[in-house]
């Protein structure tokens, strides 16, 4: 007698289990990208200034649309970390100026070597940098008000200090100090690429944005800059250093405004103490129109790259096309309203489309 077992039906999965978790499209991924509206934009004004402006089509013009984009870009690249880290500098327009006229006086007055006015400049940017995050995380004032007191102080010590040492507005020349030749040819130099000839600026600011881009999207300090800037007290509750985040972001972007303004200092040799005033506005404005939210925790640092790169275009498309450039101003502030308009709009439609 043969008996057989009868094998108990297994249990259908849960219907949530069977689902696969569905996938966003290619275009949902693209919309999603912070740079996205900025790289639309780039291209509709190269276009036009490329039709409208003869002189822009030439490789010298865009040569010198690449330097304008990177003396804009080198410190918008810190300023766009920062605000994705939840925070404003006002203070870096002047950074810029101060850590010019450190390493100029320094070197001049005490007849030193100009790379001991370098490194000294530098330490006294990453100070300022430093006060700035302690104030911010120790005090809980907004950073916008902790930077703003910031920008006056430096207004008024870069004005003040160098006329009693100098008893003018700027600085003397410095261009005959031992080290000088040196460190033009780090901060300053011409570069022969053999179809186009750049300033050395254009190839540091590519070279910070693929640093902060890796930093963002591949190292996990990159984590914590996304998370302290979307929510502070989630980001603190799963460990992570709040505190060093924001206070490294703000040296972050005082050691990017000292070296633009080693650039300044290496190019013209000398260093108007009024330089710099409103220049703060501008970074933030190009980190904006690459998609960083004002908000904080989105943005990237490629798109700040394009959106200085488009200030670039507009500053010297305007001179090629023959234009009036006091109509300059009024571009920023019609291109930052359409910016933020643009960036809401394709995030919350790339939130609604799968």
């Amino acid at each position: 007698m043969s008996s057989s077992v009868a094998t108990p039906p297994s249990a259908a999965p849960p219907s949530s289990a069977v689902q696969a978790r569905p996938q966003r499209s290619v275009v949902s991924r693209l919309l999603a990208r912070p740079e996205i509206g900025a790289l639309a934009a780039a291209i509709a004004i190269f276009v036009f200034f490329y039709a409208v402006a003869a002189p822009f089509r030439s490789l010298p013009a865009f040569a010198t649309v690449l330097y304008a984009s990177s003396t804009i870009g080198i410190v918008a690249v810190g300023v766009a970390l920062l605000m994705i880290g939840g925070e404003f500098d006002l203070s870096s327009g002047v950074a810029v100026t101060t850590s010019a006229l450190a390493a100029a006086m320094l070197t001049y007055q005490l007849s030193l070597n100009m790379w001991v006015g370098v490194l000294f400049s530098l330490a006294v940017a990453l100070v300022i940098g430093f006060v700035n995050g302690y104030l911010v995380v120790r005090t809980g004032i907004p950073s916008f008000l902790i930077t703003l007191s910031t920008f006056f102080v430096l207004q008024g010590v870069n004005l003040g200090v160098t006329k009693i040492v100098t008893g003018t507005v700027a600085t003397p020349n410095v261009s005959d100090i031992d080290g000088f030749d040196s460190a033009r040819a780090v901060f300053a130099s011409d570069i022969d690429l053999g179809f186009i000839t750049v300033k050395i600026t254009v190839l540091w600011w590519l070279l910070f944005v693929a640093v902060a881009s890796w930093l963002l999207l591949r190292a996990r300090a990159g984590n914590w800059i996304f998370a302290a800037g979307g929510n502070q007290a989630s980001a603190r509750a799963v460990g992570v250093p709040v505190p060093k985040v924001k206070i490294g972001l703000f040296m972050g972007v005082a050691f990017l405004a000292w070296f633009l303004g080693m650039h300044l200092l290496f190019n013209f040799s000398s260093v108007q103490s009024g330089l710099g005033v409103g220049n703060e506005f501008i970074y933030i404005i190009a980190a904006v129109v690459g998609g960083a939210l004002l908000t904080g925790g989105y943005g990237s640092a490629v798109g700040s790259a394009l959106g200085a790169f488009i200030f670039g275009m507009t500053t010297q498309g305007i001179v090629f096309a023959g234009w009036d450039p006091n109509w300059f101003r009024t571009f920023l502030g019609v291109m930052l309203l359409l910016a933020v308009l643009v960036n809401l709009y394709v995030k919350n439609y790339a939130s609604r489309r799968k």
